[in-house]
Parts: structure tokens; C-alpha cells; sequence
């Protein structure tokens, strides 16, 4: 599912602009990724309720980096350890220039970043935060 640029470019600037899931949870496993090459850096908290995740962040940097973190922790927040492998395997291969899936709704508005081989580590950082906080 390709979004159109113009609603790609507005997801993005609202989840920087008003991020989703700031902040730490008490007790919760995290991890923090580090971007050496712009400075982007992000903690990724993650806790398992029963069976289902719930993730937050906190982490400072371009907006993309701030966009897929915010836009990853709204869209895993409630699925399952492996629902939310699943959708970070599609999301991992549509940064690599797979199309995007159906499934992964906002997400693919980040899609634009395979294109740019600078940005995909920035798209990547929380998720790569939230695989070690899970690990």
C-alpha cells in the first residue's frame, strides 16, 4: 500500500511534532540505540502485559528517526511478541525497498526512506533498540 508523498510528509511531521508513547515504563526492559553518524539517538521500553507489548520511548533527534519510533510504538503497542516480529519484518524489508504491506497502515509512510540509504538506519533505530530490549 503506497501512500501518496503529500500524507506521507504529514504522518511523519505528526508524529515528530507530537510523538506518541513518550516516556519510560517503570520496571520495563529497554535499550538505547545510537546513530554515530547524525547523533540520532533513542531508548526503546518495552513490558510485556499477559502476552501483549507495550512500548514507549524517549530519544532526540531528525524526524525521522523521531517518526518511526513514535509511529513503531503505536502500532506494535498491544500485539503479541511475534504479531509485532511479523510487522517488524515487513517494516525492516519495506525500508530495504520491498513494497509496503497492506499491514503495516502508517508505516508506510516511511517507505520513501529506501531511496535514501542515509535515512534508513535513522527509520531503523528504534526498531533495532526494540529488538535488543526484547532480546
Amino acid at each position: 500500500m503506497k501512500l501518496p508523498d503529500a500524507l506521507a510528509r504529514e504522518i511523519i511531521s505528526s508524529h515528530q511534532q507530537r510523538p506518541r508513547n513518550v516516556g519510560t515504563l517503570p520496571d520495563a526492559a529497554h535499550a538505547e540505540r545510537q546513530n554515530p553518524g547524525c547523533g540520532d539517538q533513542i531508548t526503546v521500553w518495552v513490558q510485556l502485559s499477559g502476552e501483549h507489548l507495550r512500548l514507549s520511548f524517549e530519544g532526540k533527534g531528525c524526524a525521522i528517526s523521531q517518526a518511526s519510533a513514535s509511529l513503531m510504538t503505536e502500532r506494535l503497542g498491544g500485539l503479541t511478541r511475534q504479531e509485532a516480529a511479523d510487522v517488524a519484518a515487513q517494516f525492516r524489508a519495506m525500508v530495504q525497498g520491498e513494497p509496503p504491506a497492506e499491514t503495516l497502515g502508517e508505516l508506510a509512510a516511511l517507505a520513501g526512506v529506501s531511496k535514501l540509504l542515509a535515512r534508513r538506519r535513522c527509520a531503523l533505530l528504534a526498531w533495532d533498540a526494540l529488538q535488543e530490549a526484547l532480546d
